[in-house]
């Protein structure tokens, strides 16, 4: 009983309102707030109650002004790095080495050795371009299907005014007639690459060097041969571990080619993996100090590279994480043949905040570009979501993929027979911005990430003394030969180990909080107005009163409207009881006046006549019955 009632008083509480008008509210608020200003407000004179409402004004709209801007820098989401040094046992990184020749010739020459002839007669065109100085008239005719595919040309520049172009194979002519712009040296190497064969659709990649441009035209037509061969036979005709992979130790413990994991690299044939971590835990590493890394002896055999693919000799390797991908192309380095390299490492990890701090991904699960290096089993990385973004563009426009990344399921890789104008696609692709912008765009960085900084010497190995008894036993040890089949151009020592056990963690944290927007909004209401939390609340309790009054006001305004449509309906108000009383007792007086006869010895009514309706009658009865209707 006691809460209905609590109830109902409540209710009667809420339909009253505050009990004050709009101005006595406020006048309430600055006579009792613990703001300061507004009470200067009602209690100063005119001239000072002006001076205190326009500084009252100001300092709330700097208040304002300040919550703002501290607000927007809040959800900006900024961070601060940290650097912090630590000291643990850290596993070895893994270690991909790799042979910068991809394949060995003698396994590859029956494939190229078309392309090979080719090349060698533009190249004697090239350096003897008149016409009759050559020797290929004695030669075997050319297979020029290759050439006109995708044509080389030089442009003769000794005449600024009408450069001549030198189509190797062809007639000379001006470069107005052609349509092209001469290049910047006296003799440039130009590329053609056009959508196919006889179109007008074609681009022009231009080279400062004739050089250049020999290299990278037999990189793109031998990429097209090696593209149809099947990758089993690639594997073949690459390095094996066996013959690549001379002598192992890590720390005291030897090893060997078995203890090294083989993957296939486009750009660099077979490549190695040491503590990859795939099939075994990662090893760590005892101590820092080169005696406790790992030392590899390799050899090249670059009496056997490629002489038109590889201009560069050594070995290519690169540190990274275990289970990740080895992008040797764009981290990795080079060791010389012939020289002891020791490189030293440090390590940093790499520590950033996701969403909404920034924009990168644990494990690539958010990206929307779908994987292609996954068929390694290995983590995300932004170099195999940057690969994967251009070979699906690649599917997507060319209609094949591009032989130095995976392909995904069902589709070939392009090649000149199939695919005659994949070149041209291919180009136009790479050099195109949008595309490019949509990778980066797609792609994120990992949030958590380990770098290896090295620290690289080299010397020259093995020295004369000792070349001797080193290159008897290391070809005795992998060819059981007493003769000598190694030499100084193809071997190569390699010593990898940390400088440090310290490690450098660069870690994010948030730049602003929550705490510290509470902490700096509150700074600047009591700096401005003197205010704090309980004065907020003060100011919400007077809006709350204010939407209170507001809510009745309008209530009783819409029930005024509600009245006032009634009244114009019904423009007579209905008659009271007293009205009604009053109304039949002069009816009856009337009567008797005029000669009825009285109430009790009237007539009944005819059967069939509806009783009187007395709640029709008025103050005026008169109007109903008068004497002339009696006389009648």
């Amino acid at each position: 009983m006691n809460l209905k009632k609590y109830f109902v008083r409540a209710l009667h509480r809420l339909q009253k309102g505050p009990g004050y008008t709009y101005k006595e509210l406020l006048v309430w608020y600055c006579d009792n707030t613990n703001t300061h200003g507004p009470k200067r407000i009602i209690k100063e004179g005119p001239k000072k109650k002006f001076i205190w409402f326009f500084l009252t004004l100001l300092f709330a709209s700097l208040v304002f002004w300040q919550w703002g801007i501290l607000i927007n820098t809040y959800l900006s989401y900024n961070v601060t790095s940290s650097l912090s040094i630590g000291f643990k046992t850290m596993k070895f990184p893994a270690v991909t080495v790799c042979n910068a020749n991809p394949f060995k010739y003698s396994e590859v020459k029956h494939l190229l050795k078309e392309l090979d002839r080719l090349i060698e007669a533009a190249l004697e065109r090239i350096l003897q371009p008149s016409p009759g100085n050559s020797s290929e008239n004695t030669s075997l005719p050319l297979d020029l299907e290759l050439w006109h595919q995708i044509p080389l040309v030089l442009i003769d520049e000794h005449d600024k005014d009408n450069p001549i172009i030198l189509d190797i194979f062809e007639r000379n002519q001006t470069a107005k007639d052609n349509g092209t712009t001469a290049g910047n040296a006296t003799t440039a190497g130009n590329e053609i690459l056009c959508s196919h064969q006889g179109s007008d659709n074609c681009t022009y990649r231009n080279f400062t060097s004739a050089a250049q441009a020999v290299t990278e035209w037999y990189i793109l037509q031998s990429t097209s041969i090696l593209s149809k061969v099947p990758l089993q036979e690639r594997i073949r005709m690459g390095y094996q571990a066996e013959d690549m992979i001379l002598a192992c130790l890590y720390g005291a413990e030897p090893c060997n080619y078995k203890n090294f994991t083989q993957i296939y690299h486009p750009d660099h044939g077979n490549c190695y993996i040491f503590n990859w971590g795939m099939d075994e835990e990662a090893l760590n590493s005892s101590n820092p100090g080169a005696e406790f890394g790992l030392k590899l002896i390799l050899d090249i055999s670059q009496q056997d590279y490629i002489p038109y693919l590889s201009s560069a000799a050594g070995a290519r390797l690169m540190l990274h994480q275990q289970k990740s991908f080895p992008f040797l192309k764009d981290q990795g380095i080079y060791a010389m043949a012939g020289t002891e390299t020791s490189i030293g490492v440090l390590v940093d990890e790499l520590e950033r905040m996701g969403y909404p701090y920034s924009d990168c991904t644990m494990n690539g699960s958010d990206v929307p570009v779908k994987n292609l290096y996954s068929q390694y089993n290995t983590s995300y990385s932004i170099q195999a979501c940057l690969r994967s973004c251009f070979q699906n563009h690649m599917v997507e426009i060319c209609g094949c993929g591009h032989y130095m990344f995976p392909l995904p399921e069902g589709v070939n890789y392009c090649n000149n027979e199939d695919y005659p104008g994949w070149a041209y696609c291919y180009s136009s692709l790479r050099s195109s911005i949008r595309h490019r912008q949509i990778c980066i765009d797609s792609c994120k960085e990992t949030c958590n990430d380990t770098q290896y900084k090295m620290t690289i010497s080299m010397a020259d190995w093995p020295s004369e003394a000792s070349e001797d008894w080193i290159f008897h036993i290391l070809s005795y040890e992998r060819d059981m030969s007493t003769n000598v089949t190694l030499d100084r151009n193809g071997i190569i020592k390699l010593n990898i180990y940390f400088q440090e056990y310290n490690y450098r963690t660069i870690s994010e944290s948030a730049a602003t909080t929550i705490v510290w927007l509470l902490s700096s909004l509150g700074g600047q209401f009591g700096f401005w107005m003197g205010g704090s939390v309980l004065c907020l609340i003060e100011f919400g309790e007077i809006i709350i009163d204010s939407l209170w009054i507001t809510i009745i006001n309008v209530i009783s305004w819409c029930k005024g409207l509600k009245q006032k449509r009634a009244q114009a309906r019904y423009p007579d108000a209905p008659p009271t009881v007293s009205e009604l009383v009053e109304a039949h007792t002069n009816l009856g007086f009337q009567h008797e006046d005029a000669g009825a006869l009285p109430r009790d010895e009237a007539l009944p009514p005819e059967p069939g006549t509806p009783p009187p309706n007395y709640d029709s009658l008025r103050v005026q009865p008169l109007d109903i019955l008068s004497p002339d209707s009696d006389a009648d």
